[in-house]
């Protein structure tokens, strides 16, 4: 630590080394810290910095995102983590067992969708009567043409 318990300038990583060793792009970066999933301080020419332990929040958003959390639940558990310290491995543990049953969630439907689709392959329209994939029994019908759910899971009202 240098003074006021500022860390040194090894501690930080200019965008370019961050998104290297994250293997995420730097304008995914900026997105991350626009939706305040990162944070960043400028150098006195207005380059972006960031602590080393972004790399860490960088890997959970990234984490997250596979398991299916938007970017709101997303920046909520990073917002739950410690500012003053880097987060232990229990502080992790502890947001990851809370994806448990969205992660058994997803697994249901997965299986689900193997276990329609045999009855739906090649048909291309999703407009038949009985669509066991996306219109089961046609029930979306009267909520006009075409295919009114894109993806698996979302609710119907």
């Amino acid at each position: 630590m240098g003074e006021d318990n500022v860390p040194s300038k090894d501690h930080w990583l200019s965008i370019g080394e961050i998104a290297q060793r994250s293997g995420v792009a730097a304008s995914a970066l900026r997105f991350y810290e626009d939706q305040g999933l990162i944070a960043s301080r400028r150098t006195a020419g207005n380059q972006r910095q960031y602590q080393r332990s972004t790399l860490r929040r960088i890997a959970f958003v990234q984490a997250a995102q596979r398991v299916g959390l938007a970017l709101a639940e997303i920046r909520s558990a990073l917002d739950s983590l410690p500012e003053d310290r880097t987060p232990t491995r229990a502080d992790w543990s502890k947001l990851s067992k809370s994806w448990r049953s969205r992660l058994d969630d997803r697994i249901a439907e997965l299986e689900r969708l193997r276990d329609d689709l045999d009855t739906c392959i090649g048909c291309g329209c999703l407009s038949l009567q009985r669509c066991n994939l996306y219109n089961k029994e046609d029930r979306l019908s009267t909520r006009g043409p075409g295919a009114r759910l894109l993806n698996v899971g979302i609710p119907e009202a």
